[in-house]
C-alpha cells in the first residue's frame, strides 16, 4: 500500500489501494488500531473514487450537450 496522499491518486490508483484496504480488512489479520488506519484511508479512498467518477460524469454531460444530445436522461424503454 502506498503512503501517497489521497488526493494526488488517480481514479484506477485509488480503486487499487481500495481493493488492498478490503482484502486486509476481510482477512481480519490486522491489528485493531491497525483496522481503525485502514477503515479511515478506505473511507476517504471510496470518497476520492466517488468524486472522480462525478467529474467524469460531469465531462461527458458537457461533451454531450455540446453535440446537442440529452444529459442526465436515459430513455425508459417502452416509452
Amino acid at each position: 500500500m502506498t503512503d501517497k496522499p489521497v488526493s494526488e491518486l488517480t481514479f484506477e490508483e485509488a480503486m487499487a489501494a481500495l481493493e488492498q484496504v478490503v482484502g486486509q480488512l476481510e482477512r481480519g489479520d490486522v491489528a485493531l488500531e491497525a483496522s481503525i488506519a485502514l477503515y479511515e484511508r478506505g473511507a476517504a479512498l471510496k470518497a476520492h473514487c466517488e468524486a472522480k467518477l462525478k467529474d467524469a460524469e460531469e465531462k461527458v454531460d458537457l461533451i454531450r450537450a455540446a453535440e446537442g444530445r440529452a444529459i442526465g436522461t436515459s430513455a425508459v424503454e417502452g416509452m
